[in-house]
């Protein structure tokens, strides 16, 4: 349920479980795991969902037992942020829960006009895995963070856009060609030349 294609340098991953809103199940995370953490060769890497929602999070009967507090989740994104290349979120419709952490960790997030996010740990007596909020306040700043958190607030594509929290809003047919533009001078580039330009523009590689 998690699809893997290589292009060359080119990673594109798809969360495959449309009738299930693309939840995420302990196999499903896993696989993610293991994608990211080999991909330290791939030029850019685009993370991407099937159908309508890109990830409702957690498997709801997997979350009652125990998914939802697994350190998979801290895992997976940790892995993500360390990667030397390029990576894009392109969120085809809605981000809820402990997904977003996916999309947090990425470089670059874009969304199709109809995405919601929403986080809503709290409500369901959860905490948040660490770098989430981290990497969201970095983002939209410490307020907004809590709005979404603590707030319990279902954010729109364009709201998001406006804090910051996806850097373009793109028409779902639209949606893959964009991501794959953006990753092309990454692809083209030396890897230590890309390598170099991640650092300095603060990305903690792995």
């Amino acid at each position: 349920m998690i699809d893997l294609a290589r292009n060359e340098g080119l990673w594109t991953v798809t969360i495959n479980r449309p009738d299930k809103a693309n939840s995420l199940t302990a196999a499903m995370l896993d696989d993610l795991v293991s994608i990211a953490e080999e991909a330290t060769e791939a030029r850019a890497l685009i993370l991407t969902g099937a159908g309508k929602v890109f990830s409702a999070g957690a498997d709801l009967d997997e979350a009652r037992a125990g998914l939802a507090t697994s350190p998979v989740w801290e895992r997976l994104s940790g892995a993500i942020a360390c990667l030397p290349c390029l990576t894009v979120a392109a969120l085809n419709g809605t981000l809820a829960g402990g997904a977003m952490g996916m999309a947090l960790a990425c470089d670059l997030r874009l969304a199709v006009p109809s995405a919601k996010f929403f986080y809503p740990v709290m409500k369901l007596g959860f905490m948040p895995q660490p770098s989430d909020p981290a990497r969201m306040v970095a983002l939209i700043g410490p307020a907004r963070t809590k709005l979404i958190l603590m707030g319990g607030q279902k954010v729109m594509a364009e709201e998001a856009f406006r804090f910051g929290l996806v850097d373009r809003i793109v028409p779902p047919e639209n949606l893959m060609e964009t991501a794959l533009e953006l990753t092309l001078d990454s692809q083209a580039a030396a890897p230590d030349v890309a390598r170099g330009i991640a650092a300095l523009c603060g990305k903690p590689l792995g």
